[in-house]
């Protein structure tokens, strides 16, 4: 059994729009049960332990891992009352996964507590894995004082998937464009369909549908 820290997004403003935003359900359903089915611990956090916002464009369509989700109390319970982020050390587990959903290019990405633990993660030799908007959360990352991200292959939610949500103007930044600033070799795949990559101990996934992948590949690197 291997510990695994899911740490989201609390942010829940889509920026100056009025509208909502948060985590993306699926994208933190389907790994959470991947690992919890598969016998590991997990701890979900987040920063200052803030309660996670769901988007509300992500609530369950069908009979998924999201549907699942909302009818698991102890599930839903994690998003009421998460662990905060600064009582957790790296140390204490195996693997960090970070979901998606727009919320995390709001305060994961501009967090330097975010940054700092996932640095010290990575120096201890742990995993880290995260999926479309996910990979917000490496932007200030560094080992040795270059970026974490810099010449190693990772994926994430494409400038052209962010156009196609008509929201390329309400991010604060597109994550594909800042990833590339930070010198990663980015790997996208088309639009809308599964595209997940592995660097070593880097595991990341472009999109909603990636999101079975990375925990896939995040189990077999636990293995």
């Amino acid at each position: 059994m291997s510990k695994i820290l899911i740490l989201s997004t609390a942010h829940a403003e889509l920026g100056e729009t009025g509208n909502k935003t948060g985590v993306w359900l699926e994208e933190l359903a389907a790994p959470y049960f991947a690992l919890k089915d598969a016998g590991h611990d997990i701890t979900v956090a987040t920063l200052g332990g803030a309660p996670i916002p769901v988007d509300p464009n992500s609530e369950p369509q069908g009979d998924g891992a999201d549907a699942r989700f909302k009818k698991d109390k102890a599930a839903m319970a994690l998003l009421e009352a998460p662990a905060s982020l600064s009582d957790q050390r790296p140390g204490d587990f195996d693997a960090v996964f970070i979901p998606g959903g727009h919320g995390a290019v709001w305060d994961l990405a501009s967090s330097d507590e975010v940054a700092q633990f996932l640095s010290a993660a990575w120096e201890k030799g742990k995993v880290l894995a995260s999926v479309c908007h996910g990979p917000a959360a490496f932007v200030g990352v560094k080992v040795n004082g270059e970026p974490l991200v810099k010449g190693r292959k990772v994926s994430a939610f494409t400038d052209s998937e962010e156009k196609g949500t008509g929201l390329e103007a309400v991010v604060p930044f597109l994550l594909e464009t800042r990833l590339r600033e930070l010198g990663a070799d980015f790997q996208p795949g088309p639009d809308m369909k599964p595209k997940a990559v592995q660097d070593g101990r880097l595991i990341s996934g472009q999109n909603p549908m990636s999101s079975d992948t990375v925990a896939e590949l995040l189990i077999a690197q636990l293995d």
